[in-house]
């Protein structure tokens, strides 16, 4: 059970969940794939300094082993960094959750909710990622880079927020006597 489970209030259900995108683990695995293919050479080097009677096999171990384990580190925080960013709609708020260490949470009332807006760039609408922008009635604008699927979470929004207003009068019914 996540945060968000565990803060809803009474009456109140989850419509829409999302986390971050796998994008944001993307670049960091990359990176870890090139650190690690660095080590694999020290210890590449190191066999090979070994049999041809070097001194240098151990500083190559040793480097090798140092590199593998910042890919592993890379890799591990990115993951947990994705897997620690919750968001959701639910029929009353918007809550989003980041962090574990610290935490930065945000919760805001679907009826404080002036706008939302999402910045897609070309990969971003191509993968289904995208910045989300809430900004609140009064409030400063809270973004959230990397979101998945951001087009479905503003509808979510969009559709509780019209869900929540009372129903507008049309012409008919305005009382035109004349």
């Amino acid at each position: 059970m996540g945060y968000i489970e565990k803060n809803l209030i009474a009456g109140e259900n989850i419509l829409y969940k999302t986390r971050l995108h796998s994008v944001a683990v993307l670049f960091p695995m990359m990176s870890a794939a090139v650190i690690a293919v660095a080590g694999v050479f020290c210890f590449y080097q190191s066999i090979a300094d070994r049999q041809t009677g070097g001194d240098e096999s151990r500083i190559f171990a040793g480097a090798g082993l140092v590199l593998l384990v910042v890919a592993a580190m890379t890799v591990g925080i990115a993951t947990i960094k994705r897997n620690a960013t919750e968001m959701a709609v639910t029929n009353r708020r918007i809550l989003v959750k980041s962090g574990i260490m610290s935490r930065r949470t945000i919760e805001l009332l679907l009826s404080r909710v002036e706008s939302i807006a999402i910045t897609e760039p070309f990969f971003g609408r191509v993968f289904g990622y995208g910045t989300v922008i809430v900004r609140g009635t009064g409030g400063t604008p809270e973004s959230f880079t990397q979101i998945a699927k951001p087009n479905e979470f503003r509808r979510y929004v969009q559709e509780q927020i019209e869900a929540g207003q009372p129903p507008r009068a049309s012409a008919s019914s305005t009382g035109n006597f004349s």
